[in-house]
């Protein structure tokens, strides 16, 4: 890993830039963004449609070759949007697309190009159809989604529960569990016996 050999006070100024282009050129495309929120790289954060809500407290990381992008694309008059719960973590590659609605809890962590979707986009005899059939994606707190993995629409995952890389995700997990697979399977449940840390816990006491 390369160290950051810049001086103390470029650095503090880049800090001051993104959190100056978070506020003056994303919030505004947001339906609610609450407070305490980190965006590394914000320029490469693409907000469209709406209702899009973002909690506390969360961090969005982006690249430039790996965009994030919160999309809304429906052809209901009073769509349920996308709602991000407080804590969460949204790395690079994230997309959250909705045609219907999904619902992100609290301290859930996205990892690198994960794709979650509530609609199939076509229909499969109808090539022109708008957004095909949709259902809503619900995922509980604590949740961890993990590399390129994909949530196909009409899915719960349950609280607590790890999606492994690389999955695809068409039927709903129960919480408490580890999946994995194309199409994603409950691999084996979690050690109740281990009490899990949470993203709101690390906030509580930054030290």
């Amino acid at each position: 890993m390369l160290r950051d050999h810049r001086p103390y006070r470029v650095k503090k100024a880049y800090l001051k830039l993104e959190d100056f282009y978070a506020e003056h050129f994303l919030r505004p495309q947001f339906t609610s963004l609450g407070k305490g929120h980190t965006f590394i790289r914000p320029w490469n954060v693409e907000v469209f449609g709406t209702p899009i809500e973002v909690g506390d407290y969360v961090n969005v990381i982006a690249s430039r070759d790996r965009k994030v992008r919160l999309t809304v694309w429906t052809d209901r008059e009073n769509p349920a949007g996308i709602r991000v719960g407080n804590y969460c973590l949204i790395c690079p590659g994230v997309r959250l697309s909705s045609a219907t609605e999904i619902v992100v809890g609290d301290n859930v962590m996205f990892a690198y190009g994960a794709y979650v979707t509530d609609s199939d986009w076509h229909d499969i005899y109808n090539r022109v159809a708008v957004v095909g059939k949709s259902a809503p994606v619900h995922i509980e707190n604590n949740a961890w989604i993990g590399d390129s993995v994909i949530v196909c629409k009409g899915v719960t995952i349950g609280e607590n529960s790890v999606i492994g890389a690389g999955s695809v995700v068409t039927s709903s997990i129960p919480a408490n569990t580890i999946a994995a697979g194309n199409p994603a399977r409950v691999i084996r449940p979690l050690d109740a016996d281990r009490k899990i840390k949470t993203r709101a816990e690390w906030y509580a006491d930054p030290a």
